[in-house]
C-alpha cells in the first residue's frame, strides 16, 4: 500500500470515529435538549401559559430541527461522493468536509437558541435550576 493510502484511511478511520461518535450523543436522547426538554416539563413546575409557549417553540424547534439534520445527510452524502471519487484527501473530500462541518454548526447554533428561548419562557428561579441543568449537560459534570 502507498504512504497515501495508509494516511487516508487513517483520516477516513478518524473522520467515521468523530462522525459516529457526534451521532451517538445526538441521537442518544433523540435530540441534544432531549434531556434538557424533559427535566424542564418534569422538574420545573411550568405555569399552563409556560407550558402553551414551551409547545410552541419546540414544535417551531422540530421543523427547523429536521431541515436542518436533512442538509446535514445532504452533506455526508457529498462527502461520501468526494471520497468515492478522490480516493484520497483531495480538494472536493476537503470541501466536503468543511460543508459538513458547516451545516454540523447550524444544527448546533439553532440548538442552542432553542435552549435560549427555552430559557425565557421561565421565571427567575426556574432559570437557576435550569442554568445549572445546561450546565452540567455541556460539561458531563453531574453535581450532587
Amino acid at each position: 500500500m502507498k504512504t497515501q493510502h495508509i494516511l487516508f484511511a487513517i483520516l477516513l478511520a478518524a473522520f467515521a470515529g468523530c462522525l459516529g461518535a457526534f451521532a451517538s450523543d445526538y441521537w442518544r436522547d433523540e435530540e441534544p435538549s432531549g434531556g434538557l426538554h424533559q427535566f424542564v416539563h418534569d422538574e420545573l413546575e411550568l405555569s399552563p401559559e409556560q407550558n402553551s409557549q414551551l409547545e410552541a417553540l419546540e414544535s417551531r424547534y422540530a421543523v427547523e430541527k429536521s431541515e436542518l439534520e436533512a442538509s446535514l445527510r445532504a452533506a455526508n452524502a457529498r462527502l461520501a461522493r468526494a471520497m468515492e471519487a478522490e480516493h484520497e484527501y483531495g480538494p472536493e473530500v476537503s470541501a466536503a468536509i468543511d460543508d459538513v462541518h458547516e451545516k454540523m454548526g447550524e444544527l448546533q447554533k439553532a440548538t442552542v437558541r432553542h435552549v435560549f428561548d427555552m430559557r425565557e419562557l421561565l421565571d427567575p428561579d426556574q432559570q437557576l435550576l435550569f442554568d445549572r441543568q445546561v450546565s452540567d449537560a455541556l460539561t458531563d459534570a453531574p453535581r450532587d
